[in-house]
């Protein structure tokens, strides 16, 4: 699904994402986690759907974020609060717990804003950026980004192809469906190095990475992309002062200190801040549908006032 944040200027999709990513990822402070997934979510449900938005949580996330926060108080014994002693004699302590769940909140975060990232910055845009800076490796890097989701609809649909010969890997003993399996894969592997070949020799042809080549662009800066980078580094400028300052201070080693809770004037600001940037996509999203509607329901009333007057005069 196409949505309006994605119709913006690529730089800004690009800053927006290095933005969210890097707060989530370099401030392990739990509400600042907390507004960071719930802005990943909303916008991953506008542009995927509840449905795999669930799932994709579901099989990846939360059993990932388990993993982390139970393997972190196991190997690292950092704290001063001990809760008990493991079989091995080391401590297990509320810290390295907290610390666990933080970070495993972090990772879960990062991977919902990647998931959004892979749909809205595309491969065209992403060339227009960096095409002219670094033109291959902005072409590897490219190609590495969308590589996933072409690999697993590549591996569907050869799948689905091996099925109709016979070699499903849901079907057959344990041997046959290892087997199948391992046909399918060998194919798979097999596309994809002739799909980077067929790619890298067709934008050699096409002069990529010439001296003084041009490309065509659809992509304008307007004053609507003005409007949304004014708002974008006002409110990522407040949360990064805040930051500066202390209002979301956070450690675990040795002792729990998490300031900004309860709130404070400073800390409100800084959540107020990182709120607003983080759940931008979103509500460029609803005011778009808003001003649909409205412009809708003027027509409406427009055809229904003509058709009122045509009614009088005859």
């Amino acid at each position: 699904m196409k949505d309006t944040f994605s119709t913006y200027h690529p730089l800004l999709n690009m800053l927006y994402f290095v933005g969210v990513i890097g707060v989530t990822v370099f401030v392990v402070h739990p509400v600042i986690l907390a507004i960071s997934l719930f802005g990943g979510i909303a916008y991953s449900v506008l542009l995927k759907g509840w449905k795999k938005t669930v799932k994709f949580n579901l099989i990846f996330s939360i059993p990932m974020m388990l993993i982390v926060a139970l393997m972190n108080p196991m190997f690292n014994h950092y704290g001063v609060t001990i809760i008990g002693y493991l079989h091995n004699g080391n401590p297990f302590t509320l810290e390295s717990c907290v610390y666990g769940l933080v970070m495993a909140m972090m990772l879960v975060c990062t991977m919902i804003w990647f998931s959004c990232y892979t749909i809205v910055m595309t491969s065209d845009k992403f060339i227009y950026l960096f095409g002219k800076i670094i033109p291959a490796l902005s072409l590897v890097l490219s190609m590495c980004l969308r590589f996933v989701p072409k690999f697993i609809r590549e591996a569907g649909v050869i799948s689905d192809g091996q099925k109709c010969i016979g070699r499903s890997t849901e079907n057959g003993s344990l041997v046959k469906r290892a087997k199948h399996g391992i046909t399918i894969f060998s194919i798979l592997v097999t596309w994809a190095l002739e799909n980077a070949i067929e790619t890298s020799d067709s934008m050699k042809c096409r002069g990529y990475g010439e001296k003084g080549r041009t490309a065509f662009s659809l992509y304008r800066f307007d004053k609507r992309d003005m409007l949304c980078l004014l708002f974008m580094g006002a409110s990522f400028a407040l949360t990064l002062f805040g930051f500066s300052k202390g209002y979301t201070f956070c450690q675990y080693n040795p002792k729990i200190i998490v300031k900004g809770i309860p709130l404070t004037a400073g800390s409100l600001l800084v959540y107020l801040a990182f709120l607003l940037f983080s759940v931008l996509p979103v509500v460029l999203e609803l005011w778009d549908r808003y001003q649909w509607k409205q412009r809708r329901k003027q027509v409406e009333k427009a055809e229904q006032a003509n058709y009122r007057l045509w009614e009088v005069q005859d």
